[in-house]
């Protein structure tokens, strides 16, 4: 019973599914909970997804399924992982960087020598980031 590297198999409804549900539901609620319970949300989303991914290497070794497809869905995700994260970095880097050379400092010494209230504060700075945040996601993604 061996599965081509095109087609998948169908764990909703195995006990797989089901205990992946459950870890989802729980490390989903240690997520929400973080205040609560004092863990960085990293740590219940990391744990859960390898656990995810070991049951499901179990499910594959017990049933003698080519693990050909599990070995490139895997595959595929650790890029999709390391794509957001070099994507994250850059774009810290950059605000790092406009941090360096104190542009939000002068921007905040503008607006607010301005004598602006709340109110038209909250209007200027959402427009701001309308306009800064596509240029800076260009820039990222160029690098």
């Amino acid at each position: 019973m061996t599965e081509a590297i095109g087609t998948s198999v169908d764990l909703t409804t195995t006990w797989v599914g089901i205990v992946s549900l459950a870890i989802f539901v729980i490390a989903y609620y240690f997520i929400a909970a973080e205040d609560k319970y004092h863990i960085n949300k990293a740590k219940p989303a990391l744990f859960a997804g390898t656990f995810i991914f070991i049951l499901i290497g179990i499910y594959y070794a017990m049933n003698g399924l080519d693990g050909k497809h599990l070995h490139h869905e895997i595959e595929i995700l650790l890029f999709e992982i390391a794509g957001i994260f070099f994507f994250l970095f850059v774009a810290m880097t950059y605000i790092e960087a406009m941090i360096d050379r104190d542009v939000f400092s002068a921007l905040r010494y503008n607006l607010v020598s301005k004598g602006y209230d709340y109110k038209k504060l909250f209007w200027i700075t959402g427009f701001l980031a309308f306009f800064i945040s596509p240029i800076a996601d260009n820039l990222t993604t160029a690098l």
